[in-house]
């Protein structure tokens, strides 16, 4: 993302002028907008012409519109962003209060303007603007007949391709079938990666799976490349990295990011400390009870106390229609910020994001037990019997 203007007030009112450059640049767009914000960009309107004769045609014609931000709708997949609100600025094809949809897209500048732009909000243009933030993590994850291809940056897991093969059993005394099925499967794996993981940026390819496949695998891809001289892969073969993980599907890449190994090697990426956070909250939860908080109740009474060594929260709660609750959640992050513990924001798009959505999208590791707020439940509940 290229930040091109930035015209902030004392009291945090005013706008932005970015320039999205990649397709990830249009999630963090994505977060930016809320309902009411203006929005200023180019667009395609159709417009109706009448000539001297009185025929009727209508044309397709690019202006710039400023609309007042009614509906946001992103697609993950495709990483298309359209945005739909009333014009609010004059302009000589479209009426003022007239609705139109601007779709955003990479490379194409607009200016964002907000009547308060919070500190969670300041602090994703420095990530998305910043290069050091942008991911270099692939993974294959599978199993035998089933791959998922992903690339995982600051803020999503995205599948790039899903391979699935159907293999026979091994027979007593007759394997060829097998044989040639898992060559198959592995040949379409190899494809896939070629296609849709660039070398260039990406430092590391996790390959996880149960059992040998991942070993098997690696050993026929780096023999195909050596016999068809494929120099992209063996120039390539050291960010090759093999983990274990339960399974070929998607939700298994959670365990290989956990992998000590994957952890050393991917240090100082967003996706791996994002895992590792929660992975910590989780122990804590198992062993400490008292120093593991969820739900955003008990989150604010571990604040209040000054407790919060590192707080979880998922980039969903911020896009909450509800200005106050909203608020609450940015209050939140300011506070334990100024108590000096850490916040991780996660992204819905994560499959870690994902699992802290199921804990309520905010969770707490306490710097010390907190435990009146057990004993506050345990008195209630007493108290309803």
């Amino acid at each position: 993302m290229k930040l091109v203007r930035k015209d902030l007030e004392k009291d945090n009112a005013g706008q932005v002028t970015l320039i999205p450059e990649e397709p990830e640049d249009m999630w963090h767009t994505y977060n930016l907008l809320q309902v009411g914000d203006s929005l200023r960009a180019s667009t395609i309107r159709k417009v109706q012409t009448e000539s001297a004769t009185g025929s009727v045609g209508s044309n397709r014609i690019r202006t710039t519109l400023t609309l007042c931000v009614e509906a946001i709708d992103f697609d993950s997949q495709a990483c298309q962003l359209r945005v739909k609100g009333t014009n609010i600025q004059e302009n000589e094809y479209v009426k003022m209060g007239a609705y139109h949809t601007i779709e955003l897209e990479p490379n194409r500048q607009f200016t964002l303007a907000k009547k308060q732009w919070d500190s969670v909000v300041l602090e994703r243009i420095e990530q998305a603007c910043d290069p050091a933030w942008s991911a270099d993590v692939a993974a294959v994850v599978m199993q035998e007949g089933l791959a998922h291809v992903c690339l995982v940056t600051p803020s999503m897991t995205l599948t790039r391709a899903k391979v699935e093969v159907n293999i026979p059993r091994k027979r007593k005394g007759n394997c060829s079938q097998h044989d040639r099925a898992l060559e198959r499967f592995y040949e379409q794996v190899v494809q896939a990666i070629q296609r849709h993981i660039n070398f260039e940026v990406v430092k590391c390819v996790l390959v996880a799976s149960p059992g040998f496949v991942r070993e098997q695998f690696c050993d026929y891809m780096f023999q195909q490349a050596v016999k068809t001289d494929n120099k992209l892969l063996l120039e390539n073969r050291s960010k090759f990295l093999q983990v274990h993980s339960s399974s070929g599907h998607k939700y298994a890449l959670k365990e290989a990011l956990c992998d000590p190994a994957v952890t050393s090697r991917l240090s100082d990426t967003k996706a791996a400390s994002e895992v590792k956070a929660l992975d910590d909250f989780y122990k804590m939860l198992q062993h400490e009870p008292d120093r593991a908080f969820y739900g955003l109740k008990h989150v604010e009474k571990a604040n209040e106390a000054m407790a919060i060594d590192t707080l979880l929260i998922s980039d969903e709660l911020f896009r909450h229609q509800d200005v106050a609750t909203r608020a609450r959640y940015v209050k939140l992050v300011d506070s334990v910020r100024e108590n000096m513990g850490t916040v991780r924001i996660f992204s819905s798009l994560h499959v870690s994001g994902e699992q802290l959505g199921q804990l309520t999208g905010v969770a707490a590791i306490l710097r010390f037990p907190v435990a009146e707020l057990s004993d506050q439940e345990d008195e209630s509940s007493s108290e309803e019997d």
